[in-house]
């Protein structure tokens, strides 16, 4: 348990976040920001409310402003507006970039020291905007991406061969979004190839799926969009960080060489320890994999340049 986690945002994902690291009681107050007014107090008075029920001490409070989450040693970040009929991806992306912006200046000046969890959308790119906002190391800023289109890979998997979750190893690399990159070479169901489960055409639909398994949700939603999933994938990383676990996870982490690109964040095998992202993992790839990770950070480049960024 460390003293305090913060996390910005209190629409579904960032309360749902709250909820689960006052549970797991990773912190000893959760600080729960929105610039809504009473929402977040309402909210976090809600949550607190449940731990007698739910048998955690973590206190969970609710602000509009920064001054409580001073010290907080880790921030999960998910502010940012859906797009609306009428706005463009460009508009969209320079909305977020703002709201990010805004907020990761405010984390730098009352926790100059916190990690940030990313996971704002875009996702590969508000990492980049919140380093350039921070000045924050890059081991100190990391994206939730890999986690969440590898839990849905490897949920359907599990349905598809009908085994436990728990038995499905897999990692998907890349940009969030319809780029990501499932690594098929490296998926098994305990140490076996799944290609030795499964044919390769049943797999390729599953792949497929995972890669489009947001824009699932939302069609099913028409007003919302997936919030349980990607709350615990930040939830996952803030644990592995908090007790120190040294997690092998897929994140958006800024490369510098890995991979033969620099410059920009992607979804990369990471251990997540106590000071944030401690190594970046190369692995062995195949031709296609590797192509399929190229034309992935080319999808991340192009909104960042649209942000004046020279990649």
């Amino acid at each position: 348990m460390i003293d305090k986690i913060t996390v910005v945002g209190a629409g579904n994902v960032g309360a749902t976040a709250a909820q689960r690291v006052a549970e797991k009681e990773l912190a000893r107050t959760v600080v729960l920001i929105d610039i809504a007014e009473g929402i977040p107090q309402g909210k976090g008075l809600d949550q607190w409310e449940s731990a007698p029920i739910e048998g955690f001490d973590t206190r969970v409070v609710g602000s509009n402003g920064y001054e409580e989450s001073a010290g907080s040693g880790i921030y999960i970040v998910t502010a940012g507006i859906a797009r609306k009929p009428g706005m463009s991806r460009d508009d969209l992306l320079n909305t977020n970039a703002g709201i990010v912006r805004q907020v990761c200046e405010n984390i730098a000046r009352v926790s100059p020291d916190a990690i940030i969890i990313m996971v704002s959308n875009p996702l590969d790119v508000m990492c980049y905007v919140a380093m350039e906002a921070t000045g924050f190391p890059r081991e100190r800023i990391i994206g939730m991406a890999g986690v969440l289109d590898t839990g849905r890979y490897r949920s359907f998997l599990a349905e598809a061969i009908d085994v436990s979750v728990e038995d499905i190893q897999a990692m998907v690399l890349g940009g969030h979004g319809d780029t990501m990159v499932p690594l098929i070479s490296y998926t098994t169901v305990s140490g076996i190839p799944v290609t030795q489960l499964i044919d390769r055409e049943r797999l390729d639909a599953i792949v497929d799926r995972a890669r489009n398994g947001g824009a699932e949700i939302v069609k099913y939603l028409k007003t919302g969009s997936a919030y349980y999933a990607p709350s615990s994938g930040a939830v996952q990383m803030a644990e592995a960080i908090v007790k120190d676990k040294k997690r092998i996870l897929p994140c958006a982490a800024y490369l510098q060489g890995e991979y033969g690109m620099s410059g920009l964040f992607l979804g990369v095998p990471c251990k997540l320890g106590r000071g944030g992202l401690e190594s970046i993992l190369e692995v062995t790839l195949t031709d296609e994999e590797r192509a399929a990770l190229e034309k992935s950070a080319e999808a991340v480049r192009e909104p960042m340049r649209v942000l004046g960024a020279t990649v």
